[in-house]
């Protein structure tokens, strides 16, 4: 197929329909619309694509911002074809009054949102990481309304982020979403993760984390075997304690596991 390759999947993220990422050479979009939100960044090569009857280009050292129901195509700009990723974004997150302004400037070239947009779909890759990517996407989103001419108010007060903490705590394992938090404390998403990170020194979604790898670590020490831990600490699977857990501590919960184990069978000595 030319070298195409596409990957496409809708993760558990509220706001976030779909991610696609995909390989063309010689495919070319014809005219249409999308009722989201269209975040693009190039990887490799380059595009060019007609949108509301006006030519633009997406390369790589910028992010795109398609806006729903607004015709536009694409076809590679280089004999090469082009490598993108595209998170599409359901249509009340980011402002609807703010489409003219992404149709008069779609390109953005902002390194910072570049690299914001690439960590969104790093923890998008995979199960488990969905209140990382809420944190993420909200930081996205936040410095896609700066671009549009719609900042934000002022983060809320400090009390604000210990009532998120109160609520993490209440929820290491079964998992709080961002949007919900959000809604249960009448904050908007980028607010309570700027509060938490000013407040705490971390954002909401490592904190979670740090949590359940102590839980997970309690457990173990309890004699709970690994295999069993990861539910009830908070993780998605085995797969994804083992990553987390070698992350923070540099060992497997097996290994770990077995240490704490053999210290406990090692009889003490006499006095």
């Amino acid at each position: 197929m030319d070298g195409q390759r596409l990957r496409a999947w809708r993760p558990a993220v509220p706001g976030v329909a779909e991610v696609l990422h995909a390989r063309f050479v010689t495919h070319a979009y014809p005219l249409h619309t999308h009722d989201a939100w269209t975040l693009l960044v190039v990887d490799d090569g380059a595009i060019r694509y007609d949108l509301d009857r006006h030519g633009h280009g997406a390369v790589g050292d910028q992010v795109t911002l398609l806006p729903p129901h607004v015709p536009h195509d694409g076809r590679a700009a280089t004999p090469g074809g082009f490598v993108k990723r595209v998170l599409y974004l359901d249509p009340g997150v980011v402002d609807l009054d703010l489409v003219g302004a992404a149709v008069d400037h779609p390109a953005l070239a902002d390194p910072l949102l570049r690299r914001r947009v690439g960590q969104l779909h790093r923890a998008l890759d995979g199960p488990g990481d969905e209140l990382h990517a809420e944190s993420r996407l909200a930081l996205v989103v936040e410095r896609l309304h700066d671009h549009l001419g719609k900042a934000r108010p002022a983060p809320p007060p400090r009390r604000l982020a210990r009532d998120l903490r109160d609520l993490l705590d209440a929820h290491v394992t079964s998992g709080l979403t961002l949007t919900a938090a959000a809604e249960r404390l009448g904050a908007h998403p980028t607010h309570l993760v700027r509060a938490f990170t000013a407040e705490f020194g971390l954002p909401p979604h490592a904190y979670l984390v740090g949590r359940r790898v102590d839980r997970a670590r309690a457990l173990l020490l309890a004699g709970q075997p690994a295999a069993a831990v990861a539910a009830s600490a908070g993780f998605y699977d085995q797969a994804h304690l083992t990553r987390t857990f070698r992350r923070y501590l540099g060992t497997t919960p097996a290994k770990f596991a077995t240490g704490a184990a053999r210290r406990a069978a090692t009889p003490a000595p006499a006095l």
